[in-house]
């Protein structure tokens, strides 16, 4: 006796439909080729999960940079700097007071610049 997996089937591919609305042309309305771009989106969509932590982590960097530069310091000094004087701050705080909080940020340069010094 033949199988036939109406039921499943078609629950299957209106999934990937359903993943594929809004996608340009064909892509959202046939299911070979909806289901050929929805596995693609997928792959994207993880791979920009980790690129997104890299690329906040190199804009905190940059801003930490910058604003270090402005109190004469380079990147690495400061954080060199306050690894030698026992200061945990992690660099998205960093990025932060340095933003909103010129003078606390001119503090921890400070801190840096004596822990280099001694």
């Amino acid at each position: 006796m033949r199988v036939k997996g109406s039921t499943p089937t078609r629950n299957r591919r209106k999934k990937v439909l359903k993943l594929a609305k809004g996608y340009f042309g064909s892509k959202h309305l046939l299911y070979r080729t909806a289901n050929e771009q929805v596995m693609h989106s997928l792959k994207y969509s993880y791979i920009g999960r980790k690129q997104t932590k890299r690329d906040m982590r190199r804009l905190w960097i940059a801003r930490i940079n910058a604003a270090a530069r402005v109190n004469d310091l380079s990147y690495s000094k400061l954080m060199h700097g306050l690894k030698l004087a026992n200061v945990n701050v992690n660099r998205k705080m960093l990025s932060e007071i340095a933003i909103h909080d010129e003078k606390a940020f001119t503090d921890l340069c400070d801190t840096a610049k004596k822990a280099l010094a001694a």
